[in-house]
């Protein structure tokens, strides 16, 4: 569908679940973009807290996922209940800057072999709660940044798809609650290309205590493992050069600690391990520096290590499972027919 000037209806769909707080900032934006025609879906996963409230208060159309069924469930729902010719997906807690969807509409407008286009993040959080969610937004928004372009990955905070390319596809496997949007990756990168633009930008609420931050990490390395090791080429995979270096050397530096008491010639060893850590991302912490300056730059390398050696554990453990566990080595296993993303329920 296209409007009298000839610009393609634009599905906004927001995947959510427990997110009111940050709900409204993410509804208002989307109602604020100057792309026009724009039609704005709240797929909601059976909240608990106010959010479809929130959304009725702003007149935005709300459907069920009828049962709590993870995020790849809700943008399936979400795109299946879409008119537009392009869906936009933006999490409920990434407010966009007004021209983040002309800037993707126009980017998919180039070149049919692009059949994705990625936003990044801001520099600044939308809703500042803590430092390790400064943290967690100064690396998201320099590593995103820096990977601007034809990406080999798909990152669906703010992600625009073609509803025929999406229909290309296939759903997202809604067997997946962590890493849907690598397994996406894979599937769409084998006929089209991906690509980040930083002209697609939004300001996101990243999580606010070290407990789910370091889950996080944990779990989404983790569970990455069998996609990297079936598809070598995918960004974060086996071979990811100076920042696998530094995870590794990172977890290593904590391992070698104990050997300290033995005295200061064994302490040289977790010292340089850890020296070779935070030298392997020198680049971002000189970022850091501009931004934020040395107090909160120390912060920064602290909060980094840790989740430097988070990752090389999560990483670590999933070789183990994908060694001993056949069902993990099948996790990405395409999913049953039965995932068609069809709306369980609806109320206007």
């Amino acid at each position: 569908m296209s409007s009298p000037t000839g610009n393609p209806l634009v599905s906004v769909v927001v995947p959510n679940y427990n997110y009111g707080r940050a709900l409204e900032l993410c509804l208002r934006a989307a109602q604020a973009q100057t792309y026009r025609p724009l039609e704005i879906l709240l797929v909601d996963d059976c909240s608990t807290d106010d959010s479809v409230a929130v959304a009725r208060s702003l007149g935005v159309q709300v459907v069920s996922t009828g049962v709590n069924s993870g995020v790849a469930h809700a943008r399936n729902t979400g795109a299946e209940r879409a008119r537009g010719e392009i869906v936009v997906f933006v999490d409920s807690d990434v407010a966009m800057e007004p021209d983040a969807v002309a800037n993707a509409v126009a980017l998919l407008r180039t070149d049919p072999r692009i059949g994705a286009v990625c936003g990044t993040y801001d520099a600044e959080p939308l809703i500042r709660d803590s430092r390790i969610e400064e943290y967690r937004c100064l690396h998201q928004y320099y590593w995103l940044a820096e990977h601007e372009g034809r990406i080999g990955t798909l990152h669906t905070a703010i992600c625009a798809i073609p509803a025929a390319v999406f229909a290309e596809i296939g759903p997202f496997n809604r067997g997946l609650r962590h890493t849907e949007d690598g397994d996406y990756a894979a599937r769409i990168r084998r006929r089209y290309e991906v690509h980040s633009s930083t002209t697609v930008r939004g300001r996101h609420d990243h999580d606010d205590t070290w407990r789910v931050v370091l889950r996080k990490v944990f779990h989404r390395t983790r569970l990455h493992i069998p996609l990297y090791v079936d598809r070598r080429d995918l960004p974060g995979g086996i071979a990811t050069g100076p920042r696998a270096g530094a995870s590794v050397a990172a977890l290593l530096a904590l391992v070698a600690l104990p050997l300290a008491v033995l005295g200061a010639g064994w302490a040289l060893l977790p010292a340089a391990l850890a020296a070779g850590s935070l030298l392997a991302d020198r680049s971002l912490y000189a970022f850091v520096l501009r931004r934020k300056g040395y107090g909160f730059t120390g912060y920064f390398a602290l909060a980094h290590f840790a989740v430097n050696a988070v990752i090389a554990l999560g990483a670590g453990i999933g070789v183990v499972q994908w060694l001993t566990s056949r069902r993990f080595r099948r996790l990405y296993d395409p999913p049953a027919p039965r995932d068609t993303g069809r709306t369980a329920g609806a109320s206007a």
